[in-house]
């Protein structure tokens, strides 16, 4: 299989448009917006609605995606779930605009369709890695979505910026909507087209009992079930990072709006950097290692955030964070694309994407109860690092993640 730049550049372009949706809405502005401004967060209330929110989203997602994942490849629908759960995500975060203070139940309603759209999604856009791209590149085109994906968080973010400045809230999530269709259109012209494949009802009895196959595939082989564990249990920390990290920056160390988009655009240009920086070491040393690194990083970083006391303090450890997230991701994707049987792609990013997203319905839930127990988020920021911890020991059993090459010319 030859690389086609078409596929490639249409591929990664859907992470740069998604992550619109990643930095505006789920990372920097929205949550705070949410808690503290719908919700009320004085006690610890608004952190309890939003990991609510984002735990039952991920819930859905985590109990669905493997199923559809495998209508996908039987009913050859692939490109068309990925449309649908696009369009879903466009027009709740459309309709974000809307809210107003103590509109409580309709927001978590809205964040719910908004995040099952992103996340769904995800599940058919990860599916076409190894469609688009042989083995000895997988590794650097994984890199490559992440990296495009964290120029398109910048991107997004600056254009927020006048605007949350303003206090244009509205607005934001109208531009988030249109900068998400907008980059998202060339995946859908130019991906691998859907094969015609079995009935919708055909496929979806295929794809559930295939799935249910898979799963005790996967369960029976003990290095996958090493790593799938060991995932479930780290990525759970990444998810709560990404959920929490602005709402603790603006409850706990008094960041205003524009301050956290002026510092995410900061994480974000690291994690860019580290992303370009690691992607040939990923097919070089191995994915395993890459994210042995990067989880080691993780563990220091949080286990620090629970003494910060100072902005500067904090601006300084989130810049040293960025570097370790988009590498972890795609290392941790590039691991599990070695363990895929080939034409059965999207069973086994759905059952990745299960692991995934059930990781993310566990961690937000702790990080609100905790808040709110201890009317601190201090607390909950251990629970993460015991989280990054605890997947890093489990994962450096796991047998495999050698470099895809052994030399890359």
């Amino acid at each position: 299989m030859n690389l086609n730049k078409k596929h490639i550049i249409s591929w990664t372009l859907f992470d740069f448009a998604n992550s619109s949706y990643s930095a505006v809405i789920a990372a920097v502005v929205f949550p705070v917006y949410y808690a503290n401004s719908i919700v009320g967060n004085e006690t610890g209330l608004g952190d309890l609605w939003w990991g609510r929110a984002i735990s039952l989203s991920m819930a859905i997602v985590a109990l669905s995606s493997p199923f559809l994942g495998g209508i996908s490849d039987y009913g050859g629908l692939r490109k068309r779930f990925l449309f649908f759960y696009t369009a879903l995500s466009v027009t709740a975060v459309a309709s974000l605009s809307v809210l107003e203070k103590g509109m409580i139940v309709e927001g978590f309603a809205l964040i719910i369709a908004a995040n099952l759209g992103m996340e769904g999604g995800l599940v058919f856009y990860n599916s076409f890695l190894p469609r688009i791209s042989p083995r000895e590149y997988q590794g650097r085109v994984s890199a490559w979505g992440f990296l495009v994906g964290y120029a398109g968080s910048i991107v997004s973010l600056l254009v927020a910026l006048p605007l949350v400045k303003a206090g244009r809230f509205e607005v934001t999530w109208l531009m988030v909507a249109v900068f998400f269709s907008l980059f998202s259109i060339p995946a859908f012209l130019f991906l691998p087209e859907d094969v015609k494949g079995d009935s919708l009802a055909r496929a979806g009895f295929k794809g559930f009992s295939y799935t249910l196959k898979t799963l005790r595939e996967i369960w029976s082989k003990k290095e996958p079930r090493k790593f799938l564990f060991a995932y479930l249990i780290y990525q759970d920390a990444v998810n709560t990072v990404i959920i929490f990290s602005s709402i603790f920056a603006a409850t706990t160390l008094g960041f205003k709006p524009q301050e956290l988009i002026a510092l995410y655009i900061v994480v974000q240009t690291t994690a860019l950097l580290g992303a370009f920086v690691m992607a040939k070491p990923i097919d070089l040393w191995g994915p395993k290692k890459v994210a042995i690194i990067s989880l080691l990083m993780w563990t220091s970083v949080t286990v620090a955030a629970f003494f910060i006391q100072m902005k500067y303090q904090f601006w300084i450890l989130a810049s040293c964070a960025g570097l370790g997230l988009g590498t972890v991701q795609a290392a941790t994707r590039a691991f599990y694309a070695q363990f895929i049987i080939k034409g059965r792609e999207a069973e086994y990013f759905g059952v990745y994407s299960l692991v995934g997203k059930s990781s993310a319905i566990i961690g937000p839930l702790i990080f609100g109860l905790l808040s709110v127990n201890f009317g601190s988020q201090r607390p909950a920021i251990l629970s993460i690092a015991i989280f990054f911890l605890t997947g890093l020991i489990i994962l450096s059993t796991v047998k495999g993640g050698e470099p895809n090459i052994k030399k890359i010319p």
